[in-house]
């Protein structure tokens, strides 16, 4: 998936909840918001700060470094790293 960093996270965020089985308002419940929100988050209309991925970390129980461990797609494409020179 190419995009934004908050598009790539929004992936990661629907991809870990229904990994789960989860709806989104399942999700909400166990963050603490409302759907609609979480809805919002996955369409990537939302920037998250750092406690709202905390948020997330703690409703599907892993890390924050797990939670932001985004595999790359089949053809490689996540935020690209600057590299310096010619």
């Amino acid at each position: 998936m190419s995009g934004s960093m908050r598009e790539v996270l929004a992936a990661r965020l629907r991809e870990l909840r229904q990994e789960r089985g989860w709806s989104q308002e399942e999700l909400a419940e166990a963050c603490g918001l409302h759907r609609t929100y979480v809805g919002s988050i996955e369409r990537a209309e939302r920037n998250l700060g750092i406690d709202m991925l905390g948020k997330f970390a703690l409703a599907f129980g892993i890390s924050t470094n797990e939670l932001l461990n985004i595999p790359l797609g089949p053809e490689g494409h996540t935020i690209k790293k600057h590299t310096e020179g010619p």
